[in-house]
């Protein structure tokens, strides 16, 4: 556990205590990934192939596509869907939209929030361009998620109203540190370049949510790539990054007084914090995943909905803040709003999943269901509260009592009230029916149907079973290859800069 404060320019900081060298020690040690470690690293794998198919022909997934094809190179990367190579960062940035679009994967929850599998494109794509192993890239996932993790669990950026990629890019960096042996050294420069060029407010997670939200992961992903660039050609950073006099931690979070702790690996630990984030089933924000369930649930002890007179959902401070009514955002009630507006609001993931008995990611935010007279009427009568308690569980250490769901108050108009709760969602690793490989796989075969031929889905997971064995120049193999008559089908968009 490593306590990390401001410190003055004229304090003795020596640089082996600066967090991002502590990073960098762990980026460099060359503990195995343990074997439950990498079968989990292939489940998020197929995880994010099988939502980036599902966003393939979403109007921002199209743009980073189309940006990325206009810069290609001989022995590139490789771009979601199609056939070619192109340059690192950028097929890093189109294929992190493709995996981000649907706010699909994977999340963890702590101090922070996090969507560690954010870090598999730009690790793929670089290990792509240079030939690496796919043992090689094992390695450097496994670094990434567990930066990403160990960050979120010690600081806490929405608190500042910083968006939470800011501990995306340093974990990128660190894990193509691992992924690439590079020295210590060098992993710091690059993890001080990704932390300055990748902290910014969270607005793009505020009100009226735009399309960024899909893009401000990759963006981090393609800004680590291009640190860890300049830092392998001798390149340096701003130090202290989190702790200098004018650094992260003085000015953007808690202030020169404020003490963080962050927990990283011993020397020789195996890195495994991995195990510790969860699966979505549903495509909403991952606070929404147990109210979901808890929805399904009640929809058969409430029978007619019209009897509701009002719904109040007791949960922690943050879901009721990011995405309950604590925010004070109206869009959050507004069938015209953005579906990543939608995707931010519990009343309406509530109300819909107590309508419909469960969740779709396209119907579920189609215009024509936001804006149903009945499903308006139901949303609106539905507001969260905070609950100490439920926020006392949401930061919980121990695994057994953290929670991040809610306690459903329905009120019905003959003055009966009917009460239910659930912790966590389902698929969660504690949950009624944790995901295990083949549910990764049969979410794999749903959201790829109609989309992927299936010889190529069924190839793609053969080379998934075999990443380990997957030698240098064999991780294209990762890619999956969309019908091309289903891109067809994408939108139009018009020309910018790269053509």
């Amino acid at each position: 556990m490593h306590t990390v404060r401001t410190r003055r320019s004229a304090d003795d900081f020596p640089r082996r205590e600066h967090l991002a060298a502590k990073i960098a020690d762990v980026a460099t040690d060359p503990v195995p990934v343990e074997p439950d470690v990498a079968e989990m690293l292939a489940n998020r794998i197929i995880d994010n192939a099988a939502v980036s198919a599902a966003a393939v022909l979403r109007r921002p997934v199209t743009v980073a596509r189309r940006q990325a094809l206009a810069h290609g190179a001989a022995h590139g990367a490789r771009v979601f869907g199609v056939g070619g190579t192109y340059s690192a960062e950028w097929a890093a940035w189109a294929n992190g939209v493709a995996v981000r679009e649907l706010d699909f994967h994977d999340t963890f929850l702590a101090a922070e929030y996090a969507h560690p599998g954010d870090s598999i494109p730009p690790l793929v794509a670089v290990a792509q361009q240079l030939g690496v192993s796919g043992a090689d890239l094992i390695r450097g996932l496994a670094t990434a998620y567990e930066i990403h993790i160990d960050l979120a669990r010690g600081i806490c950026l929405h608190e500042h109203k910083i968006d939470h990629v800011a501990h995306l890019g340093p974990a990128v960096a660190a894990g193509l540190g691992t992924m690439l042996r590079l020295d210590a050294e060098t992993i710091y420069q690059a993890i001080g370049q990704a932390v300055h060029l990748t902290t910014s407010t969270r607005q793009s997670r505020k009100g009226l949510i735009s399309s960024w939200k899909a893009f401000a992961p990759a963006h981090a992903g393609k800004v680590a790539i291009e640190a860890v660039d300049r830092a392998m050609r001798g390149e340096g950073s701003p130090a202290p990054i989190w702790e200098g006099e004018d650094g992260v931690i003085a000015w953007l979070l808690g202030g020169p007084d404020r003490e963080y702790r962050v927990p990283l690996p011993a020397p020789g630990e195996p890195k495994r914090a991995i195990l510790d984030s969860y699966p979505k089933e549903y495509s909403a924000e991952y606070q929404g995943q147990a109210p979901i369930d808890l929805a399904r649930r009640l929809r058969g002890r409430l029978g007619d909905l019209d009897r509701i007179e009002s719904i109040v959902l007791h949960t922690s401070h943050h879901t009721h803040v990011v995405i309950g009514t604590g925010s004070g955002d109206p869009q959050k009630f507004d069938p015209d709003a953005s579906r990543e507006t939608l995707d931010h609001s519990l009343p309406y993931i509530f109300a819909v999943a107590l309508q419909d008995g469960g969740w779709h990611h396209e119907r579920s935010y189609a215009p024509e269901r936001a804006h149903r007279p009945d499903t308006v009427a139901l949303w609106r009568k539905i507001s969260t509260v905070e609950d100490p308690e439920w926020t006392r569980r949401y930061h919980a250490i121990d695994p057994a009592e953290r929670a991040f769901g809610a306690r459903a108050e329905v009120h019905l108009a003959n003055g009966e009230v009917i009460v239910d709760e659930l912790g966590v969602a389902d698929a969660h690793p504690l949950g009624a029916r944790p995901f295990r490989r083949r549910d990764y796989v049969r979410k794999f075969g749903e959201l790829t149907a109609g989309v992927v031929k299936a010889a190529e889905r069924q190839r793609f997971l053969s080379a998934v079973e075999s990443l380990p064995g997957l030698r240098a120049a064999q991780l294209d193999a990762l890619n999956v290859l969309i019908d091309p008559r289903v891109l067809d089908a994408a939108p139009v968009i018009p020309p910018g800069i790269f053509g």
